[in-house]
């Protein structure tokens, strides 16, 4: 799964979409993930939604003689011509706190001991972040629990019938395990080929899990913040390894440009990109990220009028980076993982074997983005166990011929991709 994440904010009406469409399709891109385009709430937040059935006008053309909903599925439509699947978040923890859900079924929510309807809420960084305009569904001990599940399951139903492919369940591991294995298989029994992520950010690894195991065929990791150096991630990885599969990404809509956070270093930039992209069986990358946006997408103030002067066009690095992922299974699932020690600590030697083919790959990876790092070895056989030769795959500069003993200086930020076969 090769995601790009389309901010519908910053692109704009729907019928704008196709030319994004086409360029994430030239990048290699598989999968097209939209943020919410429902119809809001009072605070004009895309998460905070008011009515499920209904779309954010802002988004549809007021010209066009088709229902939204017809609007809708011709842009599902475009997408799929263009080679894309499309994924939606799923929204269902929460809706808006001015929802007419709220005075239509309050048997639905969380009340908090006065009787008010509970705000959503989480933690982060160990303090308790609240939502004031957003109110929290009761999975958990609503008395209409059943009727809550329909209209849960109708939404869901809607979408797949005007053409999204899969879901991003927000806060997934704010609902119930039950009720997602309730929904996941009674969508899947229709659908059989619906896919659901879960949005798990936040939570410690053993949450993780436990939402992972409610039947999602994907969550997304946090390797956007590893250090390249802690077992953390690894350990992570390896416990969900044999669950589901991951997804991983350089940026996201929650978090700061990485262009702006790495001021403008474009090594530093195609070097987290590259290990996003080949560390997991998934990577997102949002819209922008190609051209090294720096403006942060905003779920409220967002406007097609943000969308920047282009500076810089990774587009081609983008696409190399995507195609290897494409083309080498080993990078096609959460394969087996481990860090490599290395006599250099300025390198990062990333060993990974299929489980299901008998590919392996070797990632050697120049953690240092403003200098030369030199890695050095006398035989790779140290390193992976397959017999036949290793090839270089790399984005870019790939060597025609890997010579034992090996010497290189690899550049800012580069990542050499070695890929070979077990017999």
């Amino acid at each position: 799964m090769i995601l790009y994440n389309l901010f519908p904010l910053l692109a704009g009406p729907f019928s704008r979409w196709p030319e994004h469409f086409t360029r994430a399709a030239a990048m290699n891109f598989d999968w097209v993930f939209v943020n919410p385009i429902q119809q809001l709430g009072a605070s004009r937040s895309l998460y905070s939604i008011a009515d499920y059935s209904r779309f954010n006008p802002a988004l549809l053309d007021p010209q066009s003689a088709a229902t939204p909903e017809e609007q809708v599925r011709q842009m599902t439509g475009r997408a799929n011509a263009a080679g894309l699947k499309v994924m939606i978040d799923l929204v269902i923890n929460h809706c808006a706190i001015d929802s007419p859900l709220t005075r239509e079924h309050p048997d639905w929510f969380v009340r908090e001991p006065d009787g008010r309807i509970a705000n959503s809420a989480c933690q982060n960084n160990g303090e308790k972040v609240v939502w004031q305009d957003l109110a929290q569904f009761d999975h958990r001990h609503s008395c209409d629990q059943e009727g809550l599940y329909r209209y849960c399951l109708g939404v869901v139903e809607r979408l797949v019938t005007i053409g999204f492919n899969g879901f991003r369940c927000d806060a997934a591991y704010q609902v119930p395990r039950h009720f997602w294995q309730r929904l996941i298989r009674d969508i899947k029994g229709r659908h059989p080929d619906t896919c659901f992520a879960a949005e798990t950010l936040g939570c410690s690894a053993d949450e993780t899990l436990e939402t992972a195991r409610a039947g999602f065929d994907y969550v997304f990791n946090s390797s956007k913040w590893w250090n390249l150096q802690d077992w953390w991630l690894i350990e992570q990885y390896s416990l969900l390894r044999e669950t589901t599969c991951s997804i991983s990404f350089p940026e996201s809509h929650d978090t700061p440009r990485l262009c702006e956070e790495m001021h403008g270093n474009i090594a530093a930039i195609k070097q987290r990109y590259l290990f996003s992209a080949l560390f997991s069986a998934g990577v997102m990358m949002p819209i922008g990220f190609e051209y090294g946006f720096r403006k942060p997408l905003n779920v409220i103030y967002t406007t097609p009028a943000d969308w920047e002067r282009v500076s810089v066009d990774l587009s081609p690095y983008i696409t190399s980076v995507n195609a290897i992922k494409r083309d080498h299974p080993v990078f096609n699932e959460e394969s087996l993982t481990n860090i490599l020690p290395c006599s250099n600590p300025n390198i990062l030697l990333m060993w990974k074997a299929s489980t299901k083919h008998k590919d392996e790959a070797l990632l050697i990876l120049n953690k240092d983005t403003g200098q030369h790092q030199e890695f050095q070895t006398d035989h790779f056989r140290h390193f992976v166990q397959a017999g036949a030769p290793l090839r270089d795959v790399s984005p870019e500069y790939p060597l025609e011929y890997i010579h034992e003993p090996f010497h290189y200086a690899l550049r800012p930020g580069q990542g050499i991709v070695l890929v070979t076969s077990r017999t």
